[in-house]
Protein backbone atom coordinates (compact mmCIF):
# COMPACT_ATOMS: atom_id res chain seq x y z
CA UNK A 1 0.00 0.00 0.00
CA UNK A 2 1.37 3.52 -1.12
CA UNK A 3 1.89 5.95 1.79
CA UNK A 4 -0.20 9.40 1.32
CA UNK A 5 3.16 11.20 0.94
CA UNK A 6 4.88 9.27 -1.90
CA UNK A 7 2.44 11.53 -4.19
CA UNK A 8 1.30 14.78 -5.30
CA UNK A 9 -2.70 15.06 -5.44
CA UNK A 10 -2.29 15.42 -9.14
CA UNK A 11 -0.34 12.26 -9.38
CA UNK A 12 -2.47 10.65 -7.43
CA UNK A 13 -5.50 11.90 -9.53
CA UNK A 14 -3.46 10.81 -12.73
CA UNK A 15 -2.47 7.79 -11.40
CA UNK A 16 -6.20 7.06 -11.07
CA UNK A 17 -7.62 8.40 -14.36
CA UNK A 18 -5.06 6.05 -15.59
CA UNK A 19 -6.34 3.34 -13.87
CA UNK A 20 -9.74 3.74 -14.26
CA UNK A 21 -9.34 3.78 -17.71
CA UNK A 22 -7.51 0.83 -17.98
CA UNK A 23 -9.80 -1.44 -15.99
CA UNK A 24 -12.90 0.29 -18.39
CA UNK A 25 -11.69 -0.93 -21.54
CA UNK A 26 -10.31 -4.35 -20.31
CA UNK A 27 -14.11 -4.85 -18.26
CA UNK A 28 -16.12 -1.78 -19.53
CA UNK A 29 -18.19 0.65 -17.66
CA UNK A 30 -20.15 -1.92 -15.66
CA UNK A 31 -16.67 -3.29 -13.73
CA UNK A 32 -15.39 -0.05 -12.82
CA UNK A 33 -15.89 0.52 -9.39
CA UNK A 34 -13.65 2.77 -6.79
CA UNK A 35 -12.41 0.35 -4.91
CA UNK A 36 -10.92 -1.60 -8.21
CA UNK A 37 -9.37 2.03 -8.87
CA UNK A 38 -8.28 2.55 -5.27
CA UNK A 39 -6.68 -0.84 -5.37
CA UNK A 40 -5.01 -0.72 -8.69
CA UNK A 41 -3.27 2.53 -7.46
CA UNK A 42 -2.54 1.27 -3.84
CA UNK A 43 -4.41 3.86 -2.15
CA UNK A 44 -7.85 3.65 -0.29
CA UNK A 45 -11.05 4.11 -1.58
CA UNK A 46 -11.68 7.11 0.84
CA UNK A 47 -8.50 8.86 -0.91
CA UNK A 48 -10.10 9.09 -4.20
CA UNK A 49 -13.05 10.66 -2.38
CA UNK A 50 -10.41 13.51 -1.75
CA UNK A 51 -9.81 13.62 -5.55
CA UNK A 52 -13.23 13.26 -6.79
CA UNK A 53 -16.75 14.43 -5.84
CA UNK A 54 -18.10 10.73 -6.18
CA UNK A 55 -18.39 7.97 -8.50
CA UNK A 56 -19.97 9.99 -11.39
CA UNK A 57 -17.54 12.69 -11.62
CA UNK A 58 -14.53 9.99 -11.89
CA UNK A 59 -16.64 8.61 -14.55
CA UNK A 60 -16.79 12.40 -16.32
CA UNK A 61 -13.03 13.12 -15.90
CA UNK A 62 -12.47 9.81 -18.10
CA UNK A 63 -15.04 10.89 -20.41
CA UNK A 64 -13.37 14.22 -20.25
CA UNK A 65 -9.77 12.64 -21.20
CA UNK A 66 -11.67 10.50 -23.93
CA UNK A 67 -13.48 13.73 -25.85
CA UNK A 68 -9.64 15.06 -25.81
CA UNK A 69 -8.13 12.26 -27.81
CA UNK A 70 -11.09 12.12 -29.84
CA UNK A 71 -10.91 15.85 -30.76
CA UNK A 72 -7.12 14.45 -31.45
CA UNK A 73 -7.76 12.35 -33.79
CA UNK A 74 -10.34 14.22 -35.72
CA UNK A 75 -8.75 17.45 -35.95
CA UNK A 76 -5.48 15.19 -37.59
CA UNK A 77 -7.74 13.45 -40.21
CA UNK A 78 -7.58 15.71 -43.32
CA UNK A 79 -5.17 17.23 -44.81
CA UNK A 80 -4.93 20.97 -45.13
CA UNK A 81 -5.73 20.61 -48.85
CA UNK A 82 -8.90 18.88 -48.21
CA UNK A 83 -10.37 21.55 -45.51
CA UNK A 84 -12.32 23.14 -48.55
CA UNK A 85 -14.23 20.36 -49.94
CA UNK A 86 -17.15 19.69 -47.18
CA UNK A 87 -16.89 15.72 -48.62
CA UNK A 88 -13.68 15.35 -48.72
CA UNK A 89 -13.25 16.54 -45.08
CA UNK A 90 -16.74 14.89 -43.21
CA UNK A 91 -15.43 11.61 -45.45
CA UNK A 92 -12.36 11.77 -43.45
CA UNK A 93 -13.66 12.78 -39.81
CA UNK A 94 -16.16 9.74 -40.03
CA UNK A 95 -14.65 7.20 -41.43
CA UNK A 96 -10.39 7.49 -40.96
CA UNK A 97 -11.24 9.10 -37.44
CA UNK A 98 -14.16 8.21 -35.83
CA UNK A 99 -15.15 5.06 -36.87
CA UNK A 100 -11.56 3.76 -36.58
CA UNK A 101 -11.63 5.68 -32.88
CA UNK A 102 -14.48 3.38 -32.08
CA UNK A 103 -13.54 0.19 -33.49
CA UNK A 104 -10.39 0.87 -31.46
CA UNK A 105 -11.41 2.16 -27.92
CA UNK A 106 -14.96 0.47 -28.27
CA UNK A 107 -15.35 0.60 -24.07
CA UNK A 108 -14.38 4.48 -23.59
CA UNK A 109 -16.61 5.22 -26.72
CA UNK A 110 -19.78 3.48 -25.09
CA UNK A 111 -18.92 5.36 -21.86
CA UNK A 112 -19.88 8.72 -23.06
CA UNK A 113 -22.97 7.72 -23.82
CA UNK A 114 -23.74 4.92 -21.08
CA UNK A 115 -22.73 6.93 -17.86
CA UNK A 116 -25.33 9.74 -16.62
CA UNK A 117 -23.52 11.89 -14.24
CA UNK A 118 -26.06 12.70 -12.09
CA UNK A 119 -26.08 16.37 -13.27
CA UNK A 120 -29.16 18.76 -14.19
CA UNK A 121 -26.60 20.11 -16.80
CA UNK A 122 -22.84 19.66 -17.13
CA UNK A 123 -20.20 21.66 -16.26
CA UNK A 124 -18.75 24.38 -18.42
CA UNK A 125 -14.79 22.40 -18.89
CA UNK A 126 -17.54 18.77 -20.08
CA UNK A 127 -19.11 21.15 -22.56
CA UNK A 128 -16.41 23.08 -24.29
CA UNK A 129 -14.69 19.62 -24.93
CA UNK A 130 -18.02 18.41 -26.84
CA UNK A 131 -18.33 21.44 -28.39
CA UNK A 132 -15.00 21.33 -29.54
CA UNK A 133 -15.73 18.26 -31.26
CA UNK A 134 -18.66 18.95 -33.25
CA UNK A 135 -16.59 22.08 -34.14
CA UNK A 136 -14.67 20.32 -36.29
CA UNK A 137 -18.10 18.73 -38.26
CA UNK A 138 -19.31 22.44 -38.30
CA UNK A 139 -16.08 23.73 -39.73
CA UNK A 140 -16.73 21.16 -42.10
CA UNK A 141 -20.15 22.15 -43.35
CA UNK A 142 -19.23 26.06 -42.85
CA UNK A 143 -18.61 26.26 -46.77
CA UNK A 144 -22.19 25.21 -47.41
CA UNK A 145 -23.86 26.50 -44.08
CA UNK A 146 -23.22 30.16 -43.54
CA UNK A 147 -25.66 30.66 -40.19
CA UNK A 148 -23.39 29.11 -37.29
CA UNK A 149 -26.73 28.72 -35.09
CA UNK A 150 -27.89 26.45 -38.24
CA UNK A 151 -24.50 24.86 -39.07
CA UNK A 152 -24.39 23.66 -35.20
CA UNK A 153 -28.08 22.14 -35.77
CA UNK A 154 -27.17 20.74 -38.57
CA UNK A 155 -23.45 19.19 -37.71
CA UNK A 156 -25.35 17.28 -34.10
CA UNK A 157 -27.71 15.71 -36.38
CA UNK A 158 -25.30 14.55 -39.12
CA UNK A 159 -23.25 13.19 -36.27
CA UNK A 160 -26.19 11.50 -34.74
CA UNK A 161 -26.37 9.19 -37.76
CA UNK A 162 -22.73 8.31 -37.82
CA UNK A 163 -22.93 7.85 -34.18
CA UNK A 164 -26.12 5.34 -34.81
CA UNK A 165 -23.45 3.28 -37.47
CA UNK A 166 -21.15 3.15 -34.68
CA UNK A 167 -23.16 1.37 -32.43
CA UNK A 168 -24.13 -1.09 -35.11
CA UNK A 169 -20.82 -1.59 -35.97
CA UNK A 170 -19.56 -2.14 -32.57
CA UNK A 171 -22.74 -4.07 -31.65
CA UNK A 172 -21.71 -6.54 -34.79
CA UNK A 173 -25.77 -5.48 -36.24
CA UNK A 174 -24.40 -4.35 -39.14
CA UNK A 175 -26.97 -7.03 -40.68
CA UNK A 176 -29.98 -4.37 -39.50
CA UNK A 177 -28.60 -2.34 -42.01
CA UNK A 178 -27.89 -4.85 -45.14
CA UNK A 179 -25.15 -5.91 -44.15
CA UNK A 180 -23.03 -3.14 -45.32
CA UNK A 181 -19.81 -1.89 -43.86
CA UNK A 182 -19.89 0.78 -41.33
CA UNK A 183 -17.91 3.00 -43.21
CA UNK A 184 -20.01 2.16 -46.67
CA UNK A 185 -22.79 3.21 -44.69
CA UNK A 186 -21.03 6.79 -43.45
CA UNK A 187 -20.35 7.29 -46.79
CA UNK A 188 -23.72 6.94 -48.14
CA UNK A 189 -25.12 8.78 -45.16
CA UNK A 190 -22.77 12.23 -45.74
CA UNK A 191 -23.36 11.71 -50.10
CA UNK A 192 -26.98 11.97 -49.12
CA UNK A 193 -26.83 14.25 -46.41
CA UNK A 194 -25.20 16.72 -48.62
CA UNK A 195 -27.31 16.32 -51.46
CA UNK A 196 -30.25 16.93 -49.23
CA UNK A 197 -28.44 19.97 -47.47
CA UNK A 198 -27.20 22.03 -51.03
CA UNK A 199 -30.65 20.67 -53.21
Amino acid sequence: MARRNEHSRDEIRRMALDAAERIAAAEGYGGLSARKVAAAIGYTVGTLYLLFENHGDLILQINGRTLDELYARLETATPPDEQCNPEKTLRALAQHAYIAYVEAESPRWNMLFEHVAGRATLPEWYRHKLERVFGLVEAALRPLVQNDTEACRIACILWAGVQGICTLKIRQRTDLAGGQRAEEMADTLIKNFLIGLTA
